[in-house]
């Protein structure tokens, strides 16, 4: 059985590089995607490019500071036209870096999504607990020049208009016991294996998981404009939302599509998540 359709030119836009039941591929970059409407996504959940020279296929992960805030302005606007007026954004980024010099990375975001239109709602603090891999220490037990680092992410909760959310099924499928939890901005769960899933920087799918039942609705439309190995999208399948990702390396969305049909067995039945 072939499950989903899949083209062999990314030049044949706005149609999807691969569909299937509320499920699409752009195999593109989300500055230039026209397949997407405006006003019709639901919830944005992504962790972008860290610019920390990470070794993706097709994008230059070590720009200058300066222009990489420039290049997440333009992502995060095309973002918010996307968005519908109640529509949400989790927004997964390193809380600072000392990569290239120390960099406020979550503060100047955070400072720059508000420029483009974003309203702010909250932090999560995403505790990984890999404080053991350190490798930096600067001035090792000396106050020279010692480097603080915090062994954390954070999950930026934007809106773009209205935080009540009007539109979409009304339906929740989040249970009290994880309501009670995750309403608690500390999440404790450990980050993903690169070696496992094939691809540089992947999160976790317990990361989309919580942001998706949290924040929709079943059947809503969640949206990652840098889809990577699909964590996204298989999450989205799992908990009966529309999903849609944008990615520009076509190695990585092929990877997304198996990862689709081996962990979200579309093609193979329901199943509860």
């Amino acid at each position: 059985m072939s499950i989903g359709n899949r083209i062999e030119s990314s030049s044949l836009l706005p149609r999807p590089y691969f569909e299937y039941e509320g499920l699409a591929i752009y195999w593109d970059d989300i500055l230039k995607v026209k397949g997407i409407s405006n006003n019709s996504v639901d919830l944005i959940v992504t962790s972008p490019p860290y610019n920390v020279d990470i070794h993706y296929n097709s994008h230059s992960d070590n720009l200058s500071y300066g222009d990489y805030l420039i290049f997440t302005k333009k992502w995060l606007k095309k973002c918010f036209d996307l968005t519908k007026f109640d529509g949400r954004f989790c927004l997964n980024i390193p809380l600072d870096k000392n990569k290239g010099g120390q960099q406020s990375v979550y503060a100047d975001i955070t400072k720059i999504a508000k420029e483009v239109g974003w309203k702010y709602h909250s932090t999560i603090i995403w505790n990984e607990g890999n404080i053991s891999r350190r490798t930096a220490w600067g001035s090792f037990m000396s106050a020279s020049a010692p480097y603080v680092i915090a062994p954390v992410e954070v999950i930026l909760v934007l809106y773009k208009k209205n935080w009540k959310k009007t539109s979409g099924s009304r339906i929740s499928d989040i249970t009290k016991k994880e309501f009670m939890e995750w309403t608690n901005g500390v999440w404790t769960f450990s980050g993903e294996s690169k070696r496992k899933v094939g691809h540089p920087a992947p999160f976790p799918i317990e990361l989309p998981r919580r942001c998706i039942k949290l924040f929709s609705y079943v059947g809503d439309t969640v949206l990652d404009p840098f889809l990577g190995s699909g964590t996204t999208l298989i999450t989205a399948y799992l908990t009966r939302r529309k999903g849609i990702g944008v990615e520009i390396d076509r190695d990585y969305c092929d990877l997304a599509i198996k990862r689709l049909k081996q962990e979200a067995r579309i093609g193979q039945g329901d199943f509860d998540f």
